[in-house]
């Protein structure tokens, strides 16, 4: 009887699958990474490395597998650690987990009065940063659509119902509604029709 290989089960998401990357491809990432952190062309790099242009494309493409010699030269010519250059090869894979009632309550300058953001975790590495909230209005909260910060912002309420206004448009939302933005635009709550009020909302923008 011949056996059936189950398929791997998948989510509606249309991401691109986890990228297998070999040590060359690894290497090649972190090599260009810090030549362009260290505002180096690669005939800049090259010369600086004692190695030829072409060869340090190729490193840099994952192409070939370069000797310890030349990447000590590089590491050298980068002013980091030869280890560096390793780094993301087997880097390890975030994971942030919060127990319930036990996120942290931040407290920003320019908090409003009544709006409590409670983090639920946070990414530990990576070109961009997930910031996940619980936000709770309370009774005494004020109103208040000036809020503006780089990324994009998505909210999935939970309780309450507020009138939540973004740019020149405003939205009625009640529990289980959900809204994402470009929050670059002014945005906060308008209306405050039913509080308290909680609702989740993900920050996400680029690591400076």
């Amino acid at each position: 009887m011949a056996i059936v290989e189950p398929e791997p089960l998948a989510t509606g998401s249309n991401a691109p699958g986890a990228a297998e990357h070999t040590l060359e491809q690894a290497i090649g990432h972190q090599v260009r990474h810090h030549r362009k952190q260290a505002g180096l062309t690669v005939a800049e790099l090259a010369v600086a490395a004692q190695i030829s242009p072409g060869m340090l494309s190729k490193i840099e493409n994952g192409q070939i597998s370069p000797s310890l010699s030349t990447l000590q030269m590089l590491a050298a010519a980068l002013n980091v650690p030869l280890t560096v250059l390793f780094s993301s090869f087997e880097q390890r894979r975030d994971c942030s987990y919060v127990r319930s009632g036990e996120g942290v309550v931040i407290r920003r300058r320019g908090t409003k009065v009544g709006h409590q953001y409670q983090l639920l975790g946070h990414s530990l590495d990576g070109d961009v940063v997930v910031e996940p909230y619980l936000i709770t209005l309370s009774d005494d909260a004020v109103a208040y659509t000036g809020f503006q910060h780089e990324g994009v912002e998505f909210i999935f309420m939970l309780t309450g119902e507020v009138e939540y206004a973004h740019a020149d448009r405003s939205y009625h939302l009640r529990a289980g509604d959900a809204i994402l933005f470009d929050s670059a635009a002014p945005h906060g709550p308008a209306r405050l029709i039913e509080t308290p009020m909680t609702y989740l909302s993900v920050i996400i923008y680029p690591r400076q």
